[in-house]
């Protein structure tokens, strides 16, 4: 009896499982698409912007990606494009992005550099223009824990502001900003706005030019 049970015991699976399948479950891939080229791409309003799309894969190989979303070159703005491609058979899907962003004339003129205050926290924020409605952004956030960290931002037409979806290095993750307003008068000028990004809240950020 005992080697009866022993011979039972030792018996081989079958391993010879149909194409795509462990036993009775579906083997799952999932698509990975990644964007080539610049995640932010800033345009001067009128210049030329072309699209260095995506690279979408299942398992290594190459499948076909779709595009979200359109530039108007001709009309200053911010722009997402996003990319996703789907597994096959469809179900499960993955998605990249990029934003482009167009700078209307109207802001060559516009200089917002330097230091402005949050007095919620007594922290300053330094602005350097980098070339026409682009800024490089220190401590975007008015922030003791900001201090040095740098995003950037734009002035797109207008007095329009705001920091663009992007990835900072600086704050380890994606960033952006919303309910933003820019004013000039009356003097000092003064901004605000919500900014995203990891380990930030949601409260509005409000600084004036020193």
């Amino acid at each position: 009896m005992l080697m009866m049970i022993f011979l039972s015991s030792c018996n081989k699976h079958d391993f010879n499982y149909p194409a795509g399948t462990v036993g009775s479950s579906k083997i799952v891939s999932f698509p990975t698409v990644a964007i080539n080229g610049s995640r932010l791409v800033i345009i001067n309003q009128n210049g030329s912007f072309t699209d260095s799309g995506a690279t979408a894969t299942v398992n290594g190989a190459a499948v076909q990606y779709t595009t979200s979303g359109t530039v108007d070159a001709s009309t200053p703005g911010v722009y997402m494009l996003t990319y996703s491609a789907q597994s096959t058979p469809p179900g499960y899907s993955s998605s990249d992005w990029r934003t482009v962003v167009v700078i209307g004339s109207d802001v060559s003129a516009n200089d917002f550099s330097g230091t402005y205050l949050r007095s919620a926290t007594g922290v300053t924020s330094t602005w350097t223009k980098t070339a026409s409605g682009v800024y490089t952004v220190e401590n975007a956030g008015g922030a003791t824990a900001g201090v040095g960290l740098e995003v950037i931002a734009v002035n797109y037409t207008g007095t329009k502001i705001t920091i663009p979806q992007q990835i900072s290095s600086d704050y380890g993750g994606q960033v952006s900003s919303a309910s933003e307003s820019y004013s000039l008068t009356p003097a000092p000028p003064t901004y605000s706005w919500i900014f995203f990004a990891p380990n930030y809240g949601t409260s509005l950020r409000t600084f004036v030019k020193q």
